[in-house]
């Protein structure tokens, strides 16, 4: 018995005596968060991609506040005259001024326009003049304008009064990716889990192991549901991040159970009664998980620098469920496990092949490494730069149209108005300037956005002084007064600017910064989805090196506390930014450029959406640290116990090789699953985040990991004095006193079991041995 157990060993021993407390408190637990957080999809924001602090969010913010009319519009229905007529037929004039009144009285819609209402602007219909435009814009929250649309959307897609009406602008595309989104999300869960289920049954060999990491995942994915619900009455949270907690949560829940069940089974198949097998499990393999949480979490962390609602939600998302997840398998599953004793091998399918760790596949894989360093490690870094070779042509933009399958409806208009139209009515420029009475300064209103009609890109102009085409002035405000209204207010107006050229894309940005870069007037911000575009990139980017370090000085810290090192840490950072490298290329290869767009049924746009790169960073990088911190753990065990650098790394890579690899498998079938979206950016989510898995599993730990720890050798656990004094001190030590374990050789006779529990409390008294028992202290 172990006279002054560690608390770890405190802990698994109070998880023994209190086990039924802890499930009941668990399956409460379980039933308070579907309860409550079941509906939080419904609460959830669908918005959260601006910048708050960016010039066009404020720009937006004052049109907001100030022109209920200004803005984006973000509904767009395009009009087709029926077969042998033209927009300009008198029966379809008249239907056109009738559409454009009815959308302009619906509940929420602060104006509405058409090719009509604006006296013919030429740019408002396609060249043969058999289709037409009319745009409005629908006021409220991302999530109100969605339940809007849900009603608008079928409303007006329509056709009588000799002409046909299809619905699209980014209201509605909007609410067909969340509507996408929603079912994909329940496909790709009846997708994983069947698969999930069949893979657990093959890796464990019994029906009762393969229950318990879906029995985690479903408490650390609800309890997460529960923690969004509660930080969203504070602070806005994305509806996606769902799709992180469903993936993340299940792949989590498997990579910690598999670890602790794994040890478990391990101790007990080498003599250990369940009490005391329980106890080393939670001590060594509990350890672990725990430092695997923090460090997934931490990772995470850095999300929450970004500016964006969107991304500071994965955050959310991410740290809760890891944290979840941890705690659960270190609390939770250990209960279970009391519980169920020996019976955790029970409902075997298939008996498992138990070898010596010596003939093991990874540890013959990891002497043939450690024996050829050099030439091994070399081509695995070369195969990873080739891989990672595309990123420097990587292109970051926002989701538009295009994130939808071309058979969507308002995917559908959307390509009609691109391809057959000159101007992009909802990708306008709002060009806002505080302060500036328009009507004593109309002649500089009159030269500046005739000078704004000659950029290049800009398809019209309207402002209070009338609508501007390339060669001046086209439509005066006097033929129109109440619609060039909608630019003027009490000490304020504002210019838009409709382009020609594709709102998200170079051009576009372009286009901002020429417009930016005009001598005006008076003082003046813009606002719009391409100053959306650049601005975000500018807050992006401008916080990606605080993010960058963030995740290593957390990494660093987490990591020397564990294994008290400086050199592992520095290594584990350097090979998952050398894998990751390898993923973003096959991204930028894949997606941005298109290669396998036909299989895989996407549209490439030439981009990557721009948050998503960074969310796969953060989150790939946490999982990588995952795997690092299984293998390192048993590695520094091995070597605390045997001196010997080599043997250290071949049997830790042997301990824990199938474990990642499974791990790996059944997390890659997770993210796979959402390969089956509809929605491209989810589909790059899942697929990156499956090759970044894989290529961590089996090229970084199978290869590279066993190589550079041979080429280190003992330099692998150095620190400077003064660190190696921190860790003693603050540390959590490698070397942990075991509880011990009882050996019977095969030929002893059959005993009945002391056990080192008695209702779940130590014994007093030392154990007897029985005759032909070995005590061994491991």
């Amino acid at each position: 018995m172990v006279q002054n157990p560690s608390p770890l060993i405190r802990l698994a021993r109070s998880i023994v005596r209190r086990r039924r407390l802890i499930l009941v408190a668990a399956v409460i637990a379980f039933a308070v968060s579907g309860m409550l957080g079941g509906s939080v999809a419904s609460k959830l924001s669908s918005g959260g991609f601006n910048d708050p602090g960016a010039e066009s969010t404020k720009a937006q913010d004052y049109l907001d506040a100030h022109f209920k009319q200004a803005g984006m519009p973000n509904i767009i229905l395009l009009v087709t005259a029926d077969p042998g007529t033209t927009v300009d037929d008198l029966t379809v004039q008249a239907a056109g001024h009738a559409l454009t009144d009815e959308l302009g009285h619906e509940k929420g819609v602060v104006f509405a326009a058409s090719y009509w209402s604006t006296g013919g602007a030429p740019p408002l219909k396609t060249a043969d003049g058999h289709r037409a435009l009319v745009f409005a814009r629908l006021d409220g929250t991302p999530n109100e304008i969605n339940k809007a649309m849900d009603v608008l959307g079928p409303k007006y897609a329509r056709t009588g009064g000799g002409v046909t009406v299809a619905v699209s602008g980014f209201g509605e595309i909007f609410r067909e990716v969340g509507l996408t989104i929603e079912h994909d999300l329940v496909r790709a869960e009846m997708i994983a889990l069947p698969i999930t289920l069949i893979l657990l049954l093959i890796v464990f060999g019994s029906g009762v192991a393969a229950l318990l990491p879906l029995a985690i995942g479903a408490l650390s994915i609800v309890g997460t549901f529960l923690v969004l619900l509660i930080i969203n009455s504070f602070t806005e949270v994305s509806v996606f991040s769902l799709n992180l907690t469903t993936g993340m949560g299940l792949g989590l829940a498997i990579d910690y159970s598999l670890f602790i069940v794994s040890r478990y089974r391990e101790e007990l198949r080498a003599g250990a009664e369940p009490e005391i097998a329980l106890e080393r499990t939670v001590a060594t393999a509990g350890r672990t998980v725990g430092f695997s949480a923090l460090t997934v979490a931490a990772s995470l962390c850095a999300l929450l620098v970004f500016p964006l609602a969107f991304l500071k939600s994965f955050a959310y998302a991410g740290i809760a469920v890891a944290a979840l997840a941890g705690l659960y398998a270190v609390v939770v599953l250990p209960a279970l496990l009391a519980v169920l004793g020996r019976r955790v091998d029970a409902l075997t399918i298939r008996r498992q092949s138990i070898n010596p760790p010596e003939e093991g596949f990874w540890h013959n894989t990891a002497l043939r490494v450690m024996r050829r360093p050099v030439p091994y490690a070399t081509a695995a870094i070369l195969v990873l730069l080739f891989l990672g070779s595309p990123v420097l042509r990587m292109q970051l933009g926002l989701p538009d149209d295009r994130v939808l399958p071309p058979d969507k409806p308002a995917r559908q208009v959307a390509d009609i108005i691109r391809n057959e139209f000159t101007s992009k009515e909802a990708g306008a420029l709002s060009v806002v300037s505080p302060g500036l009475d328009a009507r004593a300064h109309t002649a500089e209103i009159d030269a500046y956005a005739t000078r704004l009609a000659t950029l290049p890109g800009v398809s019209r102009v309207d402002a209070a002084t009338g609508s501007y085409l390339h060669g001046g002035p086209a439509i005066p405000a006097a033929t129109n007064p109440a619609l060039y209204s909608r630019f003027v207010t009490d000490g304020a107006t504002f210019v838009s600017v409709i382009p020609s050229i594709e709102p998200l894309s170079d051009q576009g940005e372009q286009l901002v910064k020429d417009v930016r870069a005009i001598n005006a007037p008076f003082k003046v911000q813009v606002a719009g989805m391409s100053a959306q575009l650049v601005d975000s990139k500018a807050g992006l980017f401008s916080k990606l090196p605080l993010a960058l370090l963030i995740i290593a000085a957390i990494t660093f810290v987490l990591m020397f506390l564990m294994f008290g090192s400086v050199v592992v840490p520095a290594k584990a950072v350097v090979l998952n930014l050398l894998s990751l490298s390898a993923t973003f290329g096959a991204m930028v290869w894949i997606f941005q450029e298109g290669h396998l767009s036909g299989p895989l049924g996407f549209t490439p746009t030439g981009a990557l959406d721009a948050t998503t790169p960074i969310l796969m960073f953060c989150v790939a990088f946490g999982m990588s640290m995952d795997y690092e911190v299984f293998l390192l753990s048993r590695i520094k065990e091995e070597h605390d116990r045997t001196g010997d650098s080599v043997r250290s790394v071949a049997l830790g890579l042997e301990r824990t090789g199938r474990i990642v690899t499974a791990a790996a498998l059944l997390m890659s079938v997770v993210f796979l699953a959402f390969a089956t979206s509809q929605v491209s950016f989810i589909k790059l989510f899942g697929i990156g985040l499956a090759l970044a898995i894989l290529m961590d599993a089996f090229v970084i730990r199978g290869t590279l990991v066993p190589a550079f720890m041979r080429l280190a050798g003992e330099v692998n656990w150095w620190a400077p004095k003064f660190m190696r004094r921190v860790h003693d001190r603050i540390g959590v030590s490698e070397h942990v006193e075991l509880p011990e374990l009882v050996v019977v050789p095969p030929n002893a006779p059959p005993t009945r079991p002391i056990p080192a529990l008695v209702n779940g409390r130590p014994r007093r008294e030392r154990p007897l041995r029985a005759p032909g028992r070995e005590k061994i202290k491991v």
